[in-house]
């Protein structure tokens, strides 16, 4: 395609943008609307209430087994991923009688795979142009929007980033510059930053490790872009926490077994549900079933027709996590087309490096991993544009992830898949969501709450109310909350000769906590002071003892995968650290539940399995090639 007519289809988004942006939606709730206000406050309240219990997970199964055919729920949510927990958050803030199960611990599937970013679409936002997609437009209009939201919605997990592309001709720097304006454009009012163009030397500045000469071409400058960045899996849990405070049943560690149809009619009424922590299976009853399986949502279609056409294509994105000297603090890089057309990002992660991701063909699998190709695809990527040595064993961790891409079964032509979200009920009783992205999970969650309202003839109190409602801990939280930690606490730390000793509350370990927990950061820090659970889990890593009671005890963390994985991050973050701090983890687990030896060992045996599949340089077998 040639440079004139890029120029020129990249003029027309400036016509198209006008008539899209009147086409979006108004939020679902308006402040003028004096009942919704209402009703909006009372919700909010509950879930900022600092002395808020949350029910403990016997109450909260002892309520899924409480339902009857008589007497049942209105929606039982099957999947705690990021739009499952949305879907059970939405429908309980409406007013309706919610359960949620989830085989595995929420976000313990692609909602804690992902590459971090809460973004609208830079690469979508280029086919709408090149191809005049007026409906791929509107779709990067609405993520956006929502990518605001959900920065606003939970500040402590969520923030901007600006994100640097580098061009090492001119025609590069006029054509990233110009599209990126537009993607400020498209963002109107939820614009977090402008874009803005850098010489070399002040992206050098910017940049360190940035390479000034690459692809045999010397660097002209970069364009720098925001979009947002989260810590994924404990934003997942805090949704799945505030539709628990809003008076959803959430269960984690509980699977469907098969699926219960009403005699007469075949309709979908309820689902046998097995608690996979105890063994004990038992019945549970919904007017309407929605299915949020994510790439697994095709299993749970199955127990309702086994002749199901498949809706999934499952994809594989693949993610390494390398040393913080690779990029700078505060700021990513884009490597806007690798040799075979992709876009890398390199981006600072919770003191680390994240790179990624690839976008290949697999099979779906409960712990799916990274293949070295992917790995070694990754580092040549990364290397053309650092000058820093990229090397294999740099790598402290890489996992895999698997995108739920979907195919509407109800669409009479399924050759593109689509990376929008389908909401369909192709059996009666049975609403799936899935596909989508994780930007865009909330107004997911209310489109499949939507259609379970219509399946089920439910009766909600009130509209959506999820587009303003702060999640826990977000309420009366700022970026300078970590003070207080700082200044009024201390960590005791229990030696190993079971001495006591004083510790300070330092500066790392105070921004981790307000950032992990927002406002409920000071009862962890509680906890580390007055529990003496003041000591870190391993070496470099700001993580505390304290988080594992203070998670057994708050957020449903039921295991040591749960805690490693998805209430902190070290096992994304650094595989090898991970397995060493294992055993604390479980000893802490163990006080907190009452486990006994045989448990304790079959935790650690897990534990070892699961971190097995994050390919780090310590446990991978690799062939030394150019990353040496």
């Amino acid at each position: 395609m040639s440079t004139a007519i890029r120029l020129r289809r990249l003029g027309t988004i400036a016509a198209l943008s006008a008539g899209a942006y009147t086409l979006l939606r108004e939020p679902p709730f308006s402040a003028n609307d004096h009942a919704g206000k209402s009703a909006f406050e009372t919700v909010q309240r509950r879930i900022a209430d600092p002395f808020a219990v949350l029910p403990n997970r016997a109450d909260q199964e002892a309520a899924l087994i409480g339902s009857t055919a008589a007497n049942p729920l209105d929606i039982l949510v099957v999947g705690g991923g990021a739009t499952g927990s949305g879907v059970a958050l939405d429908a309980a803030t409406r007013g309706l009688r919610v359960g949620l199960v989830e085989r595995e611990d929420f976000a313990s599937g692609t909602s804690s795979r992902s590459t971090k970013l809460i973004h609208g679409g830079v690469r979508y936002l280029e086919k709408a142009f090149f191809n005049l997609d007026y409906g791929q437009l509107k779709l990067v209009f609405h993520a956006l929007e929502e990518r605001k939201q959900v920065i606003d919605n939970a500040p402590h997990l969520c923030n901007a980033l600006p994100c640097m592309t580098p061009c090492f001709d001119w025609f590069e720097v006029i054509y990233y510059w110009a599209g990126l304006k537009m993607y400020d454009l498209v963002a109107g009012r939820h614009l977090l930053h402008l874009s803005r163009y850098y010489s070399a030397n002040e992206s050098i500045e910017l940049f360190p490790t940035l390479a000034r000469n690459g692809k045999d071409k010397t660097l002209k400058g970069t364009v720098v872009y925001y979009d947002g960045q989260m810590n994924d899996s404990r934003l997942n849990v805090s949704i799945a926490l505030s539709a628990a405070l809003a008076g959803a049943s959430v269960l984690n560690h509980a699977e469907v077994v098969s699926l219960i149809k009403d005699d007469n009619s075949g309709r979908i009424i309820g689902a046998r549900i097995r608690d996979n922590q105890s063994g004990k299976e038992f019945d549970t009853y919904a007017k309407v079933v929605v299915n949020a399986g994510g790439p697994f949502c095709d299993f749970l279609r199955k127990l309702a027709d086994t002749n199901a056409k498949p809706m999934i294509c499952p994809s594989s994105g693949v993610h390494i996590v390398l040393p913080d000297y690779y990029s700078p603090e505060g700021m990513g890089l884009i490597v806007p087309k690798t040799k075979d057309g992709r876009v890398v990002f390199m981006l600072p992660w919770l003191g680390r490096t994240v790179a990624g991701t690839t976008d290949s063909n697999t099979i779906i699998t409960m712990l799916p991993e990274p293949h070295e190709d992917e790995i070694e695809f990754i580092l040549d990527a990364i290397s053309d544009y650092l000058n820093v040595k990229v090397r294999r064993t740099d790598v402290l961790s890489a996992w895999s992830g698997i995108r739920p891409l979907a195919v509407d079964p109800n669409a009479k032509n399924t050759a593109n898949i689509s990376r929008d979200h389908v909401v369909t009920e192709d059996f009666p009783g049975l609403v799936t969501i899935t596909g989508g992205k994780w930007t865009t999970y909330r107004s997911m969650a209310e489109d499949a709450v939507d259609a379970a309202i219509k399946s089920g003839k439910l009766i909600p109190n009130n509209e959506c109310l999820t587009y303003n409602l702060q999640l826990i801990g977000a309420d009366g939280w700022d970026p300078a909350s970590f003070t207080i930690l700082a200044q009024q606490y201390v960590r005791m730390k229990r030696s190993h000769g079971g001495k006591v000793v004083p510790g300070v509350m330092d500066t790392a370990a105070a921004k981790h906590l307000s950032h992990a927990y927002g406002s409920l950061a000071e009862k962890v820090a509680a906890i580390a002071q007055n529990e003496h659970l003041g000591k870190r889990l391993a070496h470099g890593y700001p993580f505390l003892e304290a988080e594992v009671a203070y998670c057994a005890r708050h957020e449903y963390c039921e295991s040591a995968v749960d805690f490693i994985a998805r209430r902190c991050r070290l096992a994304f973050l650094d595989t090898d650290a991970a397995i060493h701090a294992l055993p604390r983890v479980i000893e802490i687990l163990a006080a907190e539940h009452k486990w006994n030896k045989s448990k304790q060992n079959q935790e650690f045996q897990k534990g070892r399995e699961f971190l097995e599949t994050f390919k780090s340089s310590k446990n991978a077998q690799f062939h030394d090639g150019k990353h040496t």
